[in-house]
């Protein structure tokens, strides 16, 4: 005690690092000394703990990065409050537009052969109108997704189920009117629709942490696989109850409701929504700043991308590979040649090349499979439609379990770069296995055993390029996502008119499918050796 009374008053008291400072301590003539300012004491005053937030709960996320050793540990929400959560509600959203997106499409590979009857229509015209969609839908990705960087998924989105609802609304009447407007009416949906996936990616990031982003995409993408049972379900009910014309009506004005849904319910972050629980907000934010941290804050998309960089990139080739390689075959012209052999049309390879055209290897298994059950096993085409919907329903529930489980991975220290290469090694490697399956097959019921196993496993690629775009350019990845799919839809043409020659020229379909699962086979190489999950930096020269 007595030594305490002779300290100098211009010496501070010390004072013990659990304890709070008081203003009472401060020394009356401290400003007669001149320490080094890190150790002059009213500088401490500005670190004081107890005039510092920490950890304070607030209603919107503060700026800098999170660090879970500082006791911000993120703990996993429970199924119920996952279940009903704001973010689910926007991925269920995203889920339905996807698949009215798909169903559109059906609408017309199924209503194309009575239109054909009605009006007279040769099988080259009926190509041509199909292949109307392809000639917006070939440029629209990539102007999409440039808009979706810009602008954001939310208004985006919503343009675009506008106007591919107003397309399908008006393809009666334009079917009616003049030739000319009909295809006018099949380029505008497949404008539009080129929208979809790139906003879809686009919400999920600015809506999901990473570590639930693969199961998001997988429920999204759920939505449009089931979109194509849906479709060939419901349009011949809806044909034969309110007419050939029925199933565009109603998916336009359903169109029309999601659009109204959407615009009230969504907004484009979770900081902007009005109704978003404190808990799912810093949940969300948390997880999305873990990943600022590791890759480094995200930089604004420019109005104009830079694509000489984002082609600069060796991920990026990965990414359009995949893509490519995804819809190579789609294994629509595996079916089709089947369907062509048993039905004595294999000589005529016009007739397959304008039917590859126009149903563009997606839309082929699509028209193509009822008709392939009603030769094999004689049921009729109503019957065959539910037989048609089972590999996109297990392509939906397998997609979402791939994504469950990349979530799960990256939950339990996996890296995100490992974690999607092991999917999209499935998504590959499994299909191309399937291939040699169906190559091997003494009869149909196997081979459509081999072409849903198939179809299936290609849904594990939803949890590895997909969902990728977020993670190596989350300011390019609408833009990323469109280059891609355009590269992925030229592969589609290519593959299936490949499939015809090679079923013309050597009088066998089982070449081709020998040398797609060689593709298989290098694309997994390709993508492994190339493919990150960590971010890319396409803003600064090398």
């Amino acid at each position: 005690m007595a030594s305490l009374l002779r300290l100098s008053p211009t010496t501070p008291l010390p004072l013990p690092r659990s304890s709070p400072v008081r203003h009472s301590t401060l020394p009356l003539h401290s400003h007669t000394r001149k320490p080094h300012p890190t150790n002059h004491f009213p500088c401490r005053l500005r670190h004081n703990p107890l005039h510092s937030p920490i950890r304070r709960s607030y209603s919107k996320p503060v700026s800098g990065s999170f660090e879970p050793d500082a006791g911000g540990e993120i703990q996993t929400p429970s199924v119920l409050e996952f279940v009903t959560s704001e973010r689910v509600k926007v991925v269920a959203m995203l889920g339905l537009a996807l698949a009215l997106c798909n169903a559109d499409r059906v609408v017309m590979s199924v209503a194309i052969v009575p239109l054909s009857k009605a009006h007279g229509w040769s099988q080259s015209f009926s190509g041509i109108v199909q292949s109307s969609f392809l000639w917006g839908y070939l440029v629209s990705p990539v102007v999409g997704g440039a808009l979706v960087d810009y602008y954001g998924g939310k208004r985006v989105m919503a343009y675009g189920v506008a106007l591919w609802s107003m397309a399908t609304f008006l393809t009666p009447w334009a079917a009616e009117s003049s030739l000319s407007a009909l295809l006018a009416m099949r380029a505008l949906l497949g404008i539009a629709e080129g929208v979809a996936l790139p906003s879809m990616n686009n919400m999920i990031l600015r809506w999901f942490p990473q570590t639930e982003r693969s199961g998001a995409v997988g429920l999204a993408m759920a939505g449009f696989q089931l979109g194509c049972a849906i479709g060939l379900l419901l349009s011949p009910i809806l044909m034969s109850q309110a007419g050939v014309y029925g199933p565009f009506v109603i998916f336009g004005l359903f169109g029309f409701l999601w659009v109204l849904v959407w615009i009230s319910v969504a907004s484009s972050t979770p900081q902007k929504h009005t109704q978003i629980s404190q808990y799912e907000l810093e949940y969300i934010t948390k997880g999305q700043k873990m990943t600022q941290q590791s890759n480094g804050p995200e930089k604004r998309s420019k109005a104009i991308p830079p694509f000489n960089k984002l082609l600069s990139k060796w991920p990026t080739w990965a990414l359009i590979s995949a893509n490519a390689m995804h819809s190579w075959v789609n294994f629509s012209d595996v079916l089709l040649c089947i369907c062509l052999f048993l039905t004595s049309h294999i000589h005529d390879f016009g007739y397959y090349l304008i039917a590859s055209f126009y149903f563009q290897g997606y839309f082929v298994i699509l028209s193509w499979m009822p008709i392939y059950f009603n030769t094999i096993y004689g049921v009729n085409l109503r019957e065959a439609a539910w037989f048609s919907a089972l590999p996109w329903v297990m392509m939906a529930v397998l997609g979402y379990v791939a994504g469950a489980g990349s979530d799960m991975m990256i939950k339990n220290g996996v890296s995100v770069t490992s974690t999607r290469k092991v999917m999209q090694s499935i998504g590959f490697l499994g299909p191309g296995l399937a291939l040699v399956g169906l190559n091997s097959a003494k009869n149909p019921a196997i081979a459509s055993a081999w072409l849903t196993v198939a179809v299936s496993l290609k849904s594990f690629g939803h949890s590895g390029f997909l969902v990728n775009f977020q993670e190596i350019a989350p300011q390019y990845a609408g833009v990323l996502h469109g280059m891609s799919n355009t590269a992925g839809t030229l592969a589609a043409i290519l593959g299936t008119v490949g499939a015809g020659f090679f079923a013309e020229r050597m009088g066998s379909f089982r070449g081709f499918l020998m040398f797609t699962s060689f593709l298989y086979f290098l694309s997994a190489l390709f993508w492994n050796i190339f493919a990150t999950g960590e971010r890319v930096d396409f803003d600064t020269s090398n």
